[in-house]
């Protein structure tokens, strides 16, 4: 495999250049083109490989919250909030959807660190990496909690990288829409950003060491006190969140061990010939929730040691450059996992957490479960299922036709979610509109095929056994 050519690096390095991007975030892009370029191995293969076979619970930490009441003086809690409701019919952050009482994710984010910083008499700083999309509206929303403020900035932006020409591995070119020219980088970005905005330097100055790192979109993710205990006391340089997984997350990125050191596995490292491996739950114990604890000295040192960024596994998408043109010319876009840093740090270690750390939102079947019963909102403000079993078991399938986006889903339920606290399943195909107090009860399939609207009367009990 030929080297990169000069060409191809430095128009990649003049388009982000031009866009007033770091020298950091260049040079880290550029590494990871010439990785890819020069033959790099994007696959992680099962034959070089060894499964996690056990791992400490989180639930066995009790004695280290004590420690981590004083290492909560030299904490910040951050938040990935660069990601947008696209996929269901947003036009801005995700975050800002609401998901209980009219309250929004960024709410519920607020009230968490308040809720913490009141009960500790700790500072506590709370920081969003946005993208440049989603800053200025989170910040909008935000400042109605004008007690957040500290003398540190709410938020830093993630980076933004070339899309790749997939014939010659030039930057896209695309006049009719530049916005179309440039892709994120992944939430690896994190710790480039953490440094091009200043923010690692002014958090380390003000004595600030431990982060806790989660997605925007997952309440359950909130600052514990065990475990930032457990992290800091054992000096820990960059912790996991893991769970155990279940056929429900078999398709989610793995933990895994390479010639002793811990790493994550992401589905688009897997091969074809891998795949039933990769998906077996019986092998691979453990899947990444995204929550992750960094002490922040210590990534001050692995960044002066890598110039070029931390050296993340490489990921690479091809997509069509038009998202809604199927059959429209291609592109590459070159990606780094946050969470794959635990492979960079020596001594780096995972904890098994329980399912009510890691409650995600990815699509309107997600977000109906969170509106539902099923769910309860706790006094610190996390969102936790109803029953410590219920939210491995609960399987919502809304037909996307009709329950696709937020407005969809509002319109069929204008009366609030069904009570699901008692159901395994609920499946829905074709156009129904449920009226308020429905109930559902075990395993429930509701098939429309009239064409037409089927309503579900207030008060409904819908029972598998009837």
């Amino acid at each position: 495999m030929p080297n990169l050519d000069p060409m191809i690096a430095d128009a990649h390095r003049k388009r982000m250049h031009a866009a007033g991007m770091p020298e950091i975030a260049i040079r880290s892009f550029i590494r990871t083109l010439r990785f890819l370029r020069e033959g790099g191995e994007t696959m992680i293969h099962e034959s070089s490989i060894d499964p996690v076979d056990a791992l400490p619970h989180a639930d066995g930490l009790g004695d280290f919250e004590g420690l981590g009441r004083e290492a909560a003086r030299h904490a910040v809690v951050i938040k990935l909030n660069g990601g947008l409701g696209t996929s269901m019919g947003l036009n801005g952050p995700k975050s800002l959807l609401p998901v209980r009482s009219g309250l929004t994710f960024l709410d519920l984010i607020a009230r968490q660190v308040l809720w913490l910083r009141s009960r500790e008499s700790v500072e506590l700083p709370l920081m969003l990496m946005n993208s440049f999309r989603t800053s200025e509206p989170s910040l909008e929303a935000l400042a109605q909690y004008p007690q957040l403020a500290t003398s540190l900035p709410l938020d830093f932006l993630q980076h933004r990288v070339p899309r790749i020409n997939v014939e010659d591995g030039m930057p896209v070119e695309w006049p009719s829409a530049p916005e179309l020219e440039w892709c994120p980088p992944g939430h690896g970005d994190l710790y480039a950003a953490l440094l091009s905005s200043g923010q690692l330097g002014r958090l380390r100055e003000r004595g600030i060491r431990y982060a806790f790192v989660s997605n925007a979109d997952n309440l359950g993710g909130a600052l514990d006190l065990s475990i930032l205990g457990w992290f800091a006391a054992r000096e820990i340089p960059f912790a996991m969140e893991v769970a155990e997984r279940t056929l429900a997350d078999k398709k989610g990125g793995h933990l895994a061990r390479r010639d002793g050191q811990l790493i994550l596995r992401e589905s688009a490292q897997c091969t074809a010939e891998d795949l039933l491996s990769f998906q077996d739950i019986e092998r691979h114990h453990y899947f990444n929730t995204n929550n992750l604890w960094v002490d922040l000295d210590k990534l001050a040192e692995r960044i002066d040691a890598s110039p070029d960024g931390l050296p993340l596994p490489v990921i690479q998408n091809t997509k069509t450059i038009e998202p809604d043109v199927e059959d429209g010319p291609r592109c590459l876009q070159l990606e780094t996992a946050m969470g794959a840093a635990i492979e960079c740090f020596e001594g780096a270690e995972a904890i098994c957490v329980s399912r009510d750390r890691f409650a995600p939102v990815k699509t309107t079947n997600d977000l109906l479960g969170l509106w539902s019963d099923a769910f309860e909102l706790t006094d610190d403000s996390r969102l936790v299922a109803a029953h410590p079993e219920l939210q491995q078991k609960l399987e919502i399938d809304l037909d996307p036709r009709f329950y696709r986006n937020v407005e969809q889903l509002q319109d069929r339920f204008p009366g609030g979610a069904p009570s699901l606290v008692k159901c395994s399943r609920l499946s829905i195909r074709g156009d129904h509109l449920f009226g308020a107090g429905v109930s559902v009860l075990g395993d429930v399939q509701l098939v429309n095929e009239s064409g037409g609207q089927v309503e579900i009367s207030a008060g409904s009990v819908l029972d598998e056994r009837r």
